[in-house]
């Protein structure tokens, strides 16, 4: 820590705004004497029991009647001696009781200043810190439930196994490296099949991280086609609720409307996008263009062609577009009719009706399927949740593959070893206890300033 890490910090860790109760929190060494000076009660306060009392400012006037909690070192969520206020929930009081911590010496927090101090006080590792700011941040029950798994550490136990392991090996490889005369070989095919297997853990944390990202971060997908196809209907449909200009005229949508449904505990961002036609004028041009951008910056393709005519040019050519990326193709108003589906013979195509539940249905299962394959996400199992930690596994895969070829090719040990060293390296990264100052920067910058 450098001296900045050792001054007592105070911040207000309640949301701005009005509320019943507001809580401030200070951690740090003077923490107990601002105690003393600023809260006044019947008796001391005791640890973790909370005490009515009064709250004073530097002066002694009276502030607030609220809940004081303390927390001793090393037993606090920083490892610091900690003091929260509960305050009556008034930006007015909280103001105050933060404006007399300042006065008597306190520091304002930075943002993320007490999850900083608990993880290099060791209360946590790197990975549980980013589930912290993952809890926070989370906008489903599926990305709060993930967030919740990574929080308890397992997945840095499996990190550290697999470095154990590689560890182990890279002992028994440098002793035959060099000592050829005294040290034997291990066994070549069992070296190898220990890499296989510490690649394979190390391509499930991958895929498992990357479903991950999904609940946290979501799934786009962009619902394109021409006009009077049924887009701003489909929407509609999926959210349960009239969202979207509906009307017969074509080129109503003039503009990308987002809206949010979740779909097997993932987030799914619809963007419902202006109808593409070759001929259109000024103002629903623009809308075309952010079709285009909405389109290309999407994970998945929604294609929405109107099945019950002969499909259109602007059709054909979304068509071919979209041949070469992540879609699916829906040919809407099988109600009306289905004479442009039967014209495309496109088997994996789904053909319905916006107005059909079932249709609604095989839509929201495509959309899994596209996105994630359709798999159930477990989403009690710890996953990768930082770029840091995704680079790091991503470059022992990469390792681990190369000592791999090396070994399957009779190689020199000595180019195995090298590899496995450099996954070894790599995978310190994870859990902060090689980390670079700028990735634990990177990760602290995310957090509220009360966190």
């Amino acid at each position: 820590m450098d001296n900045g890490e050792r001054d007592t910090i105070a911040a207000i860790a309640t949301p701005p705004g009005k509320g019943a109760i507001a809580i401030v929190r200070v951690s740090g060494p003077a923490t107990e004497a601002l105690a003393v000076r600023l809260v006044r009660g019947k008796a001391p306060l005791r640890a973790r029991v909370a005490t009515y009392v009064t709250v004073c400012d530097e002066t002694g006037r009276r502030l607030d009647r609220a809940l004081a909690i303390r927390f001793t070192a090393p037993e606090s969520y920083t490892g610091e001696e900690m003091l929260e206020l509960h305050t009556h929930g008034s930006p007015i009081v909280t103001r105050e009781v933060m404006r007399a911590l300042l006065a008597c010496g306190a520091r304002l927090a930075q943002p993320g200043e007490f999850t900083r101090r608990a993880f290099f006080n060791g209360k946590m590792d790197l990975h549980a810190a980013a589930s912290v700011a993952d809890l926070v941040e989370a906008e489903t029950t599926a990305a709060a439930r993930a967030a919740q798994a990574n929080l308890a550490g397992g997945l840095t136990h499996e990190v550290e196994a697999i470095r154990d392991a590689l560890r182990e090996a890279l002992e028994r490889l440098a002793g035959a490296i060099d000592f050829p005369d005294e040290v034997p070989e291990p066994p070549r095919p069992q070296l190898h099949a220990l890499v296989s297997e510490l690649w394979a853990r190390l391509q499930r944390l991958r895929r498992d991280g990357e479903r991950g990202r999904l609940v946290r971060e979501g799934l786009s997908v962009a619902i394109v086609g021409p006009p009077n196809a049924g887009k701003s209907s489909l929407l509609n449909a999926l959210l349960g609720s009239d969202r979207a200009i509906v009307s017969d005229v074509p080129g109503t949508t003039r503009d990308t409307i987002e809206e949010t449904i979740a779909i097997d505990g993932v987030p799914v961002r619809l963007v419902d996008t202006a109808g593409i036609r070759a001929h259109a004028d000024r103002l629903e041009g623009a809308g075309i263009e952010r079709t285009a951008r909405a389109l290309a910056t999407a994970r998945v393709a929604l294609l929405v062609l109107d099945g019950s005519a002969l499909v259109v040019a602007e059709a054909r050519s979304l068509l071919a577009r979209t041949r070469d990326r992540e879609r699916i193709v829906f040919f809407n108003k099988a109600d009306l009719g289905s004479d442009g589906a039967r014209a495309c013979a496109m088997p994996d195509a789904i053909v319905g009706s916006v107005y059909d539940a079932e249709t609604l249905t095989s839509l929201r299962g495509a959309i899994a399927q596209v996105g994630w394959d359709g798999e159930a996400l477990d989403l009690s199992r710890p996953h990768l949740a930082a770029l840091h930690e995704f680079d790091a596994v991503n470059g022992a895969i990469e390792a681990l593959a190369t000592a791999e070829t090396s070994l399957r090719r009779g190689e020199p040990l000595d180019f195995a070893a090298g590899e496995l060293q450099r996954g070894f390296s790599v995978l310190g990264h994870f859990s902060g206890a090689e980390g670079a100052e700028a990735i634990i920067g990177g990760i602290f910058s995310r957090f509220c300033i009360g966190k």
